[in-house]
C-alpha cells in the first residue's frame, strides 16, 4: 500500500550566520565629507634645533637662533572612490506564498548584515594593511613565536611615539588560537560589557584584542596592530529605500547605494603595524 507522507514548511528563514563590523574601532570619522567629494588636509613641517649663538663673532649678521628657513607645508588629497550599490524586487504573491519569509523590509536588512558590510569592513581591512607604516616580512606564526611579534609590534608603535591608550590588535580566529595556546601570553579577559558589545574580547600588552572573520581579512592575514588616529573611514552616503508597487512591479522593489573609502593618513602611518602570515600565503 502507498502512502503519500506530508510536506509541511515552516514559517522560519534558515539565515546565514554574520558578524557585526567592528571597523570603527580600528578608525575615525575626524574630517567631513558633507558637500564635498575631496578632502585635502596640510602636513606641516618643523625646524631642526639649533645651538644658540650667545657670543657671535665679531662681523656676525645672521639670528643668532639659527638659519631661517620656511617651514614645509604640503596637502594630502583624500577622494571618495567607492559608489556602490544594489537593487532587486519581490513580488506580492512570493511574499504571500513563502508564509511572508520573502518580505522586503527583512530581505534588505538581510542585505545590509550579509553583503554590505562584510564588502565596507575587507575593504577597510584591506586599506590598512596596505598603508601600514611597518610592515615586515611574512614569518610562520604559531604559540611559539606570536607573543614575541607582537612584542615587536608594540616596540614599533612605541618607538613611532604612537599614543599607548587606544591600540587595538586584529587577529583571525586562527592567530587568537594560537595566543590562546601560547605560554607566554596571559590576556586580560576582565573586559567592560560596553567593550564586548563593541567587538573586543580581551587585552594584550596594553593592546584591546578584536577578533575578525578571516574572510573578511587581506589574503595571507597574520595580525595588525594599530591606532584609530591612522585611519579615517567616512561613510558619506547611505541611502536605502523600499518602493511599494513602483510603475512595472506588483510587489516591493528594493534599493540601495553607499558611498565610502578608507584613507591612512601619511603622517600616521606608522600607528599601523601589519604581520602577515606565511603559513596562510
Amino acid at each position: 500500500m502507498a502512502i503519500n507522507l506530508t510536506t509541511v514548511f515552516k514559517p522560519y528563514t534558515d539565515e546565514l550566520f554574520s558578524t557585526e563590523s567592528k571597523k570603527a574601532l580600528l578608525t575615525n570619522n575626524d574630517f567631513d565629507w558633507t558637500g564635498a567629494h575631496t578632502v585635502k588636509v596640510y602636513k606641516i613641517g618643523t625646524s631642526a634645533m639649533n645651538d644658540y649663538s650667545r657670543n657671535p663673532v665679531e662681523g656676525f649678521t645672521g639670528s643668532r637662533y639659527g638659519t631661517i628657513k620656511d617651514l614645509d607645508a604640503t596637502t594630502e588629497e583624500f577622494t571618495l572612490k567607492k559608489d556602490r550599490s544594489f537593487t532587486f524586487a519581490i513580488d506580492k504573491l512570493d511574499t504571500d506564498e513563502t508564509a511572508q519569509q520573502l518580505e522586503a523590509a527583512s530581505a534588505l536588512a538581510r542585505q545590509q548584515r550579509e553583503v554590505v558590510i562584510p564588502e565596507v569592513d575587507s575593504y577597510v581591512y584591506g586599506v590598512m594593511a596596505e598603508g601600514a607604516g611597518t610592515k615586515p616580512a611574512a614569518v610562520t606564526l604559531d604559540e611559539t613565536n606570536i607573543y614575541n611579534e607582537i612584542l615587536k609590534a608594540t616596540e614599533a608603535l612605541d618607538n613611532a611615539e604612537v599614543p599607548e591608550s587606544g591600540r587595538v590588535l586584529v587577529v583571525s580566529p586562527g592567530v587568537y588560537l594560537m595566543m590562546k595556546r601560547s605560554q607566554d601570553i596571559t590576556m586580560e579577559t576582565e573586559i567592560g560589557s560596553d567593550m564586548r558589545l563593541k567587538g573586543v574580547i580581551s587585552n594584550v600588552d596594553g593592546a584591546a584584542v578584536v577578533r575578525i572573520p578571516s574572510a573578511r581579512l587581506p589574503e595571507g592575514f597574520g595580525f595588525m596592530l594599530c591606532h584609530p588616529c591612522a585611519c579615517v573611514a567616512p561613510t558619506k552616503l547611505e541611502d536605502y529605500k523600499i518602493h511599494v508597487d513602483p510603475p512595472g512591479i506588483s510587489g516591493s522593489l528594493v534599493e540601495g547605494r553607499i558611498v565610502y573609502d578608507a584613507f591612512v593618513l601619511d603622517n600616521k602611518k606608522m600607528a599601523i603595524y601589519y604581520q602577515s602570515n606565511k603559513a596562510t600565503e
